[in-house]
């Protein structure tokens, strides 16, 4: 009866304490006229820097609802990443942002929002509503 009250307690622990991060980094997607712009720029070095700096699980979510349009926000989590692949994951996305921002065509798009001193923690999500983890 021990081992199983034992094991169940190693189960739970793990189960409630294993890949969660505790701080993020907002992407925001803001509409003009006809919709958000396209996550896939931002997606794609996402995807591009896990596979060059050799990251098991890189957590992203999806903030879904806010607006008529169909803003959302992404939150990527920073917890497991060095020093210097946080800072490298900074310079890369805000140059990505900053591509997309310039290549948009200033009537009909949206913006990309990403500030690297912004940083949200799990506290600040716990009771936020359309948050699903982003998989594609």
């Amino acid at each position: 009866m021990k081992k199983i009250i034992a094991a169940a307690a190693v189960f739970c622990f793990t189960f409630f304490y294993s890949q969660k991060n505790q701080n993020y980094l907002e992407i925001g997607y803001a509409s003009v006229c006809c919709g958000p712009p396209s996550e896939k720029p931002v997606i794609g070095y996402l995807k591009e820097f896990k596979k060059k700096n050799h990251i098991r699980s890189l957590e992203i979510l999806k903030h879904k609802g806010l607006g008529r349009e169909g803003e959302f926000r992404l939150y990527v989590g920073t917890d497991y990443l060095t020093k210097n692949q946080k800072s490298r994951l900074i310079r890369g996305l805000m140059a990505t942002v900053s591509n997309q921002n310039n290549e948009r065509k200033e009537e009909s798009r949206g913006t990309v929002n990403f500030d690297s001193a912004n940083v949200v923690h799990q506290s600040d999500l716990v009771n936020t509503k359309n948050l699903t983890i982003y998989k594609k």
